[in-house]
């Protein structure tokens, strides 16, 4: 019923497989929906086609892994190894695939030729953090997610002023992103900590609220943007995967 309502294009047409009004009408569609039902029947009816999960393993993202390994523990689950993470983060990443029981973690990894010739020293994050993001992060997913037509993050508008406004559903090329936590606040992903016996990321009890590559992560002091670590000092805020959202539908679903 859902996945009549919209236009699908094979992957193998020139035309895209979709559009802004395919993201405004899931948009509508699942406007009031409960965020595990709206992801046990888009990932269950296949509604979007091949989707991948992009997880950073960072402090919240447990809610949304235990919430697809609930619903379907196959779902590919995609990481992007930039070389620079904390080893906590690394060790925390196959605890939780372990324990969730997820079958398909893809571990992505910048091209070895473009780190030697692009970054050879190892330190352009210093200088020109956005072109080290661009290494080993953009052009490694844009890449990954070539086979696939959707793919799931864990943004939540609370975490930044850059992302108070997105939708659950958004048009990323010719791809739709879905943001199923994007209404969630951050009592709600506490609760659901709590609820779930889920594991903490070691390194949040250290004033990490946001974890990324190592080099570009600082503490947060209370009150701060919890990805006010990130790139401080930098006018940067967010890596590149996340483009500007095409055509804006600020609908905001409720937990």
């Amino acid at each position: 019923m859902a996945e009549a309502a919209l236009r699908k294009v094979d992957r193998i047409d020139t035309a895209p497989r979709f559009s802004v009004a395919d993201a405004h009408r899931l948009n509508n569609l699942f406007r009031g929906t409960d965020t595990r039902e709206m992801l046990q029947t888009v990932l269950g009816e296949r509604m979007l086609g091949e989707v991948a999960v992009v997880s950073s393993f960072g402090t919240e993202s447990a809610v949304l892994l235990h919430l697809i390994a609930s619903i379907d523990p196959a779902t590919p689950i995609l990481f992007l190894d930039t070389g620079k993470h904390f080893p906590e983060t690394l060790a925390y990443r196959d605890a939780l695939v372990e324990r969730l029981g997820l079958t398909s973690l893809r571990i992505l990894t910048p091209d070895a030729e473009t780190l030697a010739t692009r970054d050879e020293s190892g330190l352009r994050w210093s200088y020109d953090p956005d072109g080290c993001c661009e290494i080993r992060k953009v052009v490694p997913l844009e890449t990954a997610l070539a086979g696939f037509d959707a793919s799931i993050t864990g943004r939540k508008a609370f975490q930044a002023g850059t992302r108070t406004t997105l939708p659950r559903f958004e048009l990323d090329g010719d791809r739709l992103k879905v943001n199923p936590l994007i209404g969630w606040s951050k009592a709600d992903i506490d609760a659901y900590f709590d609820a779930h016996d889920l594991p903490r990321h070691p390194l949040e009890t250290e004033g990490y609220l946001s974890i990324g590559c190592a080099p570009c992560t600082s503490k947060v002091a209370p009150g701060e943007d919890p990805r006010s670590g990130r790139w401080r000092g930098w006018d940067k805020t967010e890596c590149g995967i996340h483009a500007p959202v095409a055509d804006g539908d600020p609908e905001q679903p409720s937990f």
